[in-house]
């Protein structure tokens, strides 16, 4: 199987081959994503990374109806866009939630979280924010740790995202949906 670098147009693999190419390194740490034929590689997170994240979960648990699930990375989001399928894993998802435990599911992501990194920023903030909004994900948050900063957008009638609220440091930023909270981005890091 080729593998792939970045902006390697003319190579694009399908979904079956990437899944056997990320069963055949299932035991290495790193992170895996299909995105428009393109086999991405992602490093671990790094601690402020997990933090941003965990802190989130926190504020954002509390205020989840019962009828929706949160979950953190790695966790795969397929999404159907005209490219075909990407399976990308967010920092956080919110979807709905069905069927017991042992067997659940989840729907559609109505929220998608992603922290930006060295490594990924640019992708978070271009293909996969695209990706997102071409898959119908109405919510897209992304939160800059080293600014700190949160910006929310939701999907305009457009098929788009439009930004909704952009806040950074020890400003409040209040959203209604899909989760009601409160965010202060400079405690997400403290």
């Amino acid at each position: 199987m080729t593998l792939l670098t970045d902006r390697a147009w003319s190579h694009r693999v399908s979904r079956e081959e990437f899944e056997a190419f990320r069963d055949s390194r299932s035991h290495d740490g790193a992170r895996y994503e299909l995105l428009e034929g393109e086999v991405l590689v992602t490093p671990s997170p790094g601690p402020l990374h997990q933090h941003v994240i965990r802190r989130l979960m926190h504020l954002l648990e509390p205020a989840l109806p019962a009828a929706l699930a949160m979950l953190p990375a790695p966790v795969d989001l397929v999404l159907t866009t005209r490219e075909g399928e990407t399976v990308v894993q967010p920092d956080l998802l919110v979807a709905p939630w069905t069927g017991e435990i042992s067997r659940a599911e989840l729907g559609p992501a109505l929220l998608v979280v992603e922290v930006l990194s060295p490594s990924t920023w640019r992708r978070d903030l271009g293909v996969k924010r695209d990706a997102y909004a071409a898959a119908g994900v109405e919510h897209y948050w992304v939160v800059s740790p080293t600014l700190p900063s949160l910006t929310v957008y939701r999907l305009g009638p457009d098929g788009g995202y439009r930004e909704v609220t952009h806040v950074e440091g020890a400003t409040e930023a209040s959203v209604a949906e899909p989760v009601p909270v409160r965010i202060v981005p400079a405690e997400l890091i403290r």
